[in-house]
C-alpha cells in the first residue's frame, strides 16, 4: 500500500495544475497535496486489485475521488459552514488564501475530478469513463455527500435518533467511501453477488469511518488529529458519541468492522487482503 500511496501522490502532483490563473493553482494544490490519509484512493486501488481491473482507470478514479473529498473539505471548513481554521495540521484554505479563493479552489477541484476521469485518448474505454463518472457524481451530490452536509447543517442543536444519524452519515461520509470501493470494482469484471458484497463492505467501512471520527473528536487533541478537536460538541452537533455514548459508539465501530470483513469473505474474490487491511485501518486509526 505504501507503493500505491506514492503513485497516488505522484499522480496528484502531476494532474493538479500549478499554473491555473491568479493564484488558483496554488490554492488548489495547497488544499489537496501534502496531507490526508488518502483512504479513498487506497480503497479504489485495493478494489481494482481484487477484481484484476484496469490499472490506468483505477489510478484516474483514485485521483478523482480524492479531489472530490478535498474540495468538500475546503468548502466545509469555510465560515458559512463549519468555520474551521485547521485542517491536516495547517491553516485551512480560506484562512490561507481568503474565502473567495477557497470557494473557487473547491469548485475547480470538483471540475478537475471529472476531467481526470475522461481522458481524451483511448487509455480508458468511454463506457468505463461514463460508469465511473456516474458512480462519483451520485456519491457526491444531493443523494450523497452534499445531501448529508445539508442534513448536518439543518440539525445543529437538534436531537437525532440513531436511525436519523446513520442516514445523515451514510450520505455525508459513507457514500464517497462506498463509491471509492465500487469505482475500483467497476474497472474489472465481477459477478453481481461480488458487486453486492463489495457495496456492503464499502457501506460498512464508510459508516465506521464516521463513528471513529466522532470518537476521536472527543478523545484526541487537535495536534494529534490535524484538525480542531471537540468542534462537534462546541457546535452542538449530533454525533455517535452524543447519541449512543462513548462505549456504545466503540462497540458500533467494531460491529461495522466485522460486517466489512464478513462481506469480503462472502464475495468470493481471491485477492482481498488490502481491502481487509483497510477495514482495520479505518477502525484502529488514532487520527
Amino acid at each position: 500500500m505504501r507503493g500505491a500511496l506514492r503513485q497516488v501522490e505522484q499522480a496528484l502532483e502531476r494532474w493538479v495544475p500549478a499554473d491555473a490563473p491568479a493564484g488558483l493553482g496554488e490554492a488548489m494544490r495547497y488544499g489537496v497535496l501534502d496531507g490526508g490519509k488518502r483512504l479513498r484512493p487506497l480503497l479504489v486501488r485495493a478494489a481494482c486489485e481484487a477484481v484484476n481491473g484496469h490499472a490506468d482507470a483505477a489510478m484516474r478514479a483514485a485521483v478523482a475521488v480524492e479531489l472530490i473529498h478535498a474540495y468538500s473539505l475546503v468548502h466545509d471548513d469555510m465560515p458559512c459552514m463549519d468555520n474551521d481554521v485547521l485542517r491536516r495540521g495547517k491553516p485551512t484554505v480560506h484562512v490561507r488564501f481568503g474565502e473567495a479563493a477557497a470557494m473557487l479552489a473547491g469548485d475547480a477541484m470538483q471540475a478537475l475530478a471529472f476531467e481526470v476521469l475522461t481522458p481524451g485518448d483511448a487509455s480508458v474505454p468511454p463506457a468505463l469513463q461514463a460508469r465511473l463518472c456516474a458512480l462519483l457524481s451520485r456519491a457526491a451530490g444531493h443523494a450523497g455527500m452534499a445531501g448529508g452536509q445539508a442534513i448536518d447543517l439543518a440539525n445543529i442543536g437538534r436531537a437525532l435518533d440513531e436511525a436519523q444519524l446513520r442516514d445523515m452519515h451514510r450520505r455525508k461520509t459513507g457514500a464517497l467511501l462506498e463509491a471509492s470501493v465500487l469505482m475500483g470494482a467497476a474497472t474489472g469484471a465481477s459477478d453481481p453477488s461480488a458487486w453486492t458484497e463489495l457495496s456492503t463492505y464499502g457501506a460498512a467501512i464508510g459508516l465506521a469511518f464516521q463513528v471513529v471520527d466522532d470518537i476521536l473528536d472527543v478523545t484526541q487533541a487537535s495536534d494529534k488529529l490535524g484538525k480542531t478537536a471537540g468542534k462537534d460538541l462546541q457546535h452542538n452537533k449530533p454525533t455517535y458519541v452524543s447519541v449512543l455514548g462513548l462505549a456504545a459508539a466503540r462497540d458500533e465501530a467494531q460491529q461495522l468492522r466485522r460486517a466489512a470483513h464478513e462481506a469480503l469473505d462472502r464475495s468470493g474474490l481471491a485477492d482481498c487482503a488490502h481491502l481487509h487491511q483497510l477495514a482495520d485501518l479505518v477502525v484502529d486509526r488514532e487520527s
